[in-house]
Order: structure tokens, then C-alpha cells, then sequence
């Protein structure tokens, strides 16, 4: 806790000083890039791995990177997502797995039949990603270790981004093309950041693939890397 203390002081001496004029002009609004979703994982740094600044991205994080269908009550994520088309113009929404997932740990275990008592609330929480569970049941049975764990991130990004779809403010602004998806991944080992290419069915490590591609994602398919 200390060292978050520190941090704070730095912050207010140097760190806003060197960017004031950037925080001078996010007080009066904020007028995002992007709405990315992705992992409550310590290690995802989003303005980090993006090298974005304060005032670039609006972003909603929990365990697995979920979104929980239209109608689920106290859904917060769709609000967030609600509120970034509607009252910030957003164009982009971005869901952004990651390799080594906790949360999908949870799921491929649960998929084993090997599900834990010892967090119930988290239990419940990864309820959103009974699709997903199913898809490595399915699917990925060949897998073992943590290669069963990435391909089921994956699988969970396209099946988040279907729940995403189930927002009428999402599903009208699709339908004109006013708005985008996109699929994530960010390999923890390497830093690098792959993208769903639907054309494929394959992540896509970026430079290899247009930023415009993502926009009809389907998880009709399985994914790669």
C-alpha cells in the first residue's frame, strides 16, 4: 500500500504537471476512441498495451472480460456500452481476452467437471460463459494445460462479442454500420496483440490484419493463433 501512496504523490508533482494541458482539456468532456472491454487482471494495463492516453479509451473491466446478455438484471457492462454509443459517439467496441485467464481456468476446469466451491460469487459471475464452456467441451478436448485455457479466451471473445450484439442500441447502429466490433487477444508472454479476422477464422497478430476486419464476427468457427 505504500507504494501506491507514493505513486499518488508522484502523480500530483510531476505526472499531472506533465500532462496538464492534456487534463485541462479532458475536464470540460471526454470524447473516447473506443470502448474496450477487457480482463480485471492486474497484469492488463489497457493504456499500457495500446500507448494510449487519458481521455482515449472508456473502459469496462471484470473477471473474464463478460458481457452478460440484454435483459440480465443490474448489468453494468451494457450500460457502460450503452452509454459509450449513445451519449459518446463511439464507433469502436473492442472485447480484449488474454492468455494465462484466471477466469477461463475457472471455465475449463468447470467444463472437466472439476468445479470449486471456494468461490461462489465468481462461480455464478462465469455463469455468462456457459457458451464457452461448452465450445471447449466440444472442441478442445485434444487440448491440455494452458493451450486449453488460451483457446477457450478465445472462444470466449467471440462469444462476448455475440452477447454484445443482444443491445438494441448495438444491434440498430450494426445494422446502419455506425458502429464496429472487434475481437482481442493480448498474448501476456510476448505483449503482442492478435485480432480476429472472421474472413479466416483466425486471430490475427496486428500489422498482419486491417484494423476494419472484425466488424461481422461469428462464432460459427473455431479460432487460432
Amino acid at each position: 500500500m505504500q507504494q501506491l501512496v507514493q505513486g499518488i504523490h508522484h502523480f500530483q508533482h510531476v505526472g499531472f504537471r506533465e500532462r496538464e494541458q492534456l487534463f485541462r482539456r479532458l475536464k470540460s468532456g471526454q470524447q473516447p476512441e473506443a470502448c474496450l472491454i477487457t480482463c480485471a487482471d492486474s497484469r492488463i494495463v489497457p493504456n499500457l498495451i495500446t500507448n494510449s492516453e487519458p481521455g482515449q479509451l472508456f473502459i469496462v473491466r471484470n473477471v473474464g472480460n463478460l458481457v452478460p446478455c440484454y435483459g440480465t438484471s443490474n448489468n453494468g457492462e451494457l450500460a457502460a456500452v450503452e452509454y459509450a454509443v449513445t451519449a459518446l459517439g463511439i464507433q469502436d467496441l473492442i472485447v480484449c481476452g488474454h492468455t494465462r485467464c484466471g477466469a477461463m481456468q475457472a471455465v475449463v476446469d468447470s467444463a472437466a467437471g472439476e468445479d470449486s466451491g471456494r468461490l461462489p460469487s465468481v462461480q455464478n459471475w462465469l455463469r455468462h460463459a456457459d457458451a464457452t464452456r461448452e465450445i471447449v467441451r466440444a472442441h478442445y478436448g485434444h487440448l491440455k494445460g494452458v493451450a486449453r485455457v488460451n483457446a477457450a479466451a478465445e472462444e470466449n471473445v467471440l462469444v462476448q462479442l455475440e452477447h454484445l450484439r443482444t443491445l438494441p442500441v448495438v444491434a440498430a447502429n450494426l445494422s446502419s454500420g455506425r458502429i464496429r466490433l472487434h475481437a482481442w487477444m493480448y498474448k501476456m508472454d510476448t505483449g503482442e496483440i492478435f485480432q480476429y479476422e472472421a474472413e479466416t477464422g483466425q486471430f490475427v497478430k496486428f500489422g498482419d490484419v486491417s484494423v476494419q476486419s472484425g466488424s461481422r464476427v461469428s462464432t460459427g468457427g473455431r479460432t487460432g493463433r
